[in-house]
């Protein structure tokens, strides 16, 4: 079928819930994806962040088509020998600790806002960060201390409180008997890849660890590698209570995992929280393969250097061109704020046979593979400068 074609599919039988491309795509290979038409596309923005490794990584493949021709699902009341080793490679590479395995982002979130709840015993009220992003689903997208992602939704769920990210004065005026937790992006993803201001992490831990409160990193944009160390905070010295992860964390097959340390994982007890796929064989052997994809290609050294090219690129295009008002990067994470909407950016992009991203309305947005060929960065930041200039004109 033609792009136009499957179009047309989409207007009669799937819920237009997402502003699409008029685009098929029907192929992926390393940083590359094919439409079906045969046009060939440079994907810095792979599976909206999932795809770390590129579009299917050679050993992720390899252990999904074995585990499926093996054992495709059973429920967790039985042990899998995969489930076990995903989580020990995870708790090995982390803070040690307990994983809880899901399927996505925001049902990661969904289980570390239950837990802390559960470990409260009453105290309830969890502090998140302006500009955050933590899901759609009821509890997550309450979390989210974003006004547009709660319109027509209300009441949200009661208990958040939202803080200035980067305001340690206002966080600490938040809390109150009945606060259990602060739950932060380390780097705001969808938020603009917005950093920490030195000594706001170690900020946080100091008045959970004052407060006897949790705190809750979300990763699920940030972490297996992204930022070129296994997780952000590890970035800051600064360990949390609970992380939750997904996106990257199977290479592109869906998975998610909240992490939390022995001590307080019982609080999550029988019965009290679920995923039934969560952890299931295919997602286990496809995250032990990514971890160990990342290790044996030495991609987290990738990821830094990687990071450093487009820093410089985009640095360099700030002293060109005003519209480029600010450069953040941590490996393969990379925001480029803009003075104008980003969109014309995007499309003008994808006519360059370059795929990207806009979010937060101005912030240019790549989510480049670890794995991406130095030569295949320059050229995207040789596409995106000459696009920039273009608009500046």
């Amino acid at each position: 079928m033609s792009s136009a074609d499957v179009v047309e599919l989409f207007k009669q039988y799937v819920v237009p819930n997402y502003g699409r491309y008029p685009v098929c795509l029907v192929r992926g290979e390393g940083s590359y994806v094919w439409d079906a038409e045969g046009n060939r596309y440079l994907d810095l923005f792979p599976g909206w962040g999932c795809n770390l490794l590129g579009h299917c990584p050679e050993p992720v493949v390899r252990a999904v088509q074995e585990q499926v021709a093996t054992l495709i699902h059973v429920p967790n009341t039985w042990y899998t020998e995969a489930q076990g080793l995903w989580a020990k490679a995870l708790s090995d590479r982390s803070f040690g600790g307990q994983a809880f395995f899901c399927n996505s982002g925001a049902e990661a979130n969904e289980a570390a806002i239950k837990l802390a709840r559960l470990h409260g015993k009453g105290r309830y009220k969890i502090i998140t960060f302006e500009n955050s992003f933590h899901g759609r689903t009821m509890g997550s997208v309450s979390a989210t201390a974003q006004p547009k992602y709660h319109e027509g939704l209300g009441p949200i769920l009661a208990g958040f409180q939202y803080a200035p990210f980067g305001d340690l004065e206002a966080v600490a005026k938040l809390i109150d008997s009945e606060t259990i937790a602060i739950m932060i992006e380390p780097v705001q993803g969808e938020g603009g890849i917005n950093i920490p201001p030195p000594g706001f992490l170690q900020g946080l831990r100091d008045l959970c660890d004052k407060h006897k409160l949790l705190l809750i990193f979300d990763e699920v944009q940030s972490g297996c590698g992204r930022t070129g160390n296994w997780f952000a905070y590890q970035h800051f010295g600064v360990t949390p209570d609970v992380m939750t992860l997904a996106k990257a964390v199977c290479g592109g097959v869906a998975g998610g995992a909240m992490l939390t340390t022995k001590e307080i994982a019982p609080s999550l007890r029988p019965g009290m929280h679920a995923a039934t796929y969560g952890g299931n064989p295919i997602a286990a052997r496809a995250g032990i393969a990514t971890l160990e994809m990342i290790e044996n290609e030495n991609l987290l050294s990738a990821a830094k250097n990687l990071g450093e090219i487009f820093r410089r690129r985009f640095t360099s295009l700030k002293e060109e061109c005003d519209l480029v008002t600010d450069v953040r990067v941590m490996g393969v994470m990379i925001g480029l704020e803009l003075s104008i909407e980003g969109a014309a950016i995007v499309k003008a992009c994808l006519e360059r046979k370059l795929l990207i991203n806009c979010t937060h309305g101005t912030v240019i947005r790549l989510l480049p593979a670890m794995n991406l060929a130095p030569a295949q960065a320059e050229e995207a930041c040789d596409i995106i400068a000459e696009v920039i200039k273009q608009h500046a004109r």
